[in-house]
């Protein structure tokens, strides 16, 4: 099994200089395990995107989770778990509308397992939310998954 922790490039998720926003783990024959730091909704620059609106905070920190797994050859249906953060409880009807929209529910799909906690607050003034994606990508059917899209070193 190979590990790589990586930053992709063209991913508005700033702060790759403090940790990695994804460790990659190989498992062989093209697949991976793929799991990302949590992200929260900031724009290119590291400010916090509608402060204290959870519902355009949600839609932010998906458009983020959806890059990053997408230099890596993955999707949203590839997630397998996703863990929310959240300051203020009632905000989960704004936040499970735009997971809704992302993740359907039975009979289209299952959606992914999940967790949220909630807590007194987060590391940005104005961030309600934050979120951390497991992926599992499966290895393609007769082929090798292209993974060269993770640069080991970076974090």
């Amino acid at each position: 099994m190979n590990l790589t922790l990586d930053n992709p490039d063209g991913v508005g998720a700033p702060f790759g200089d403090r940790f990695a926003h994804v460790a990659r783990l190989d498992t062989g024959g093209g697949g991976a395990l793929l799991m990302l730091a949590g992200q929260v909704a900031v724009d290119d620059a590291g400010e916090v995107v509608a402060p204290g609106d959870a519902g355009a905070q949600a839609e932010r920190i998906f458009e983020i989770v959806e890059g990053i797994l997408a230099a890596h050859g993955a999707s949203l249906a590839d997630v397998a778990h996703i863990r929310t953060f959240m300051t203020d409880l009632d905000d989960l009807p704004a936040y499970g509308a735009v997971r809704r929209a992302r993740f359907p529910a039975a009979p289209a799909t299952v959606p992914p397992a999940s967790t949220t906690v909630k807590v007194s607050r987060l590391f940005l003034p104005g961030a309600v939310l934050e979120v951390e994606v497991t992926a599992a990508v499966r290895p393609p059917a007769g082929g090798q998954r292209d993974t060269s899209a993770g640069r080991s070193g970076r974090a």
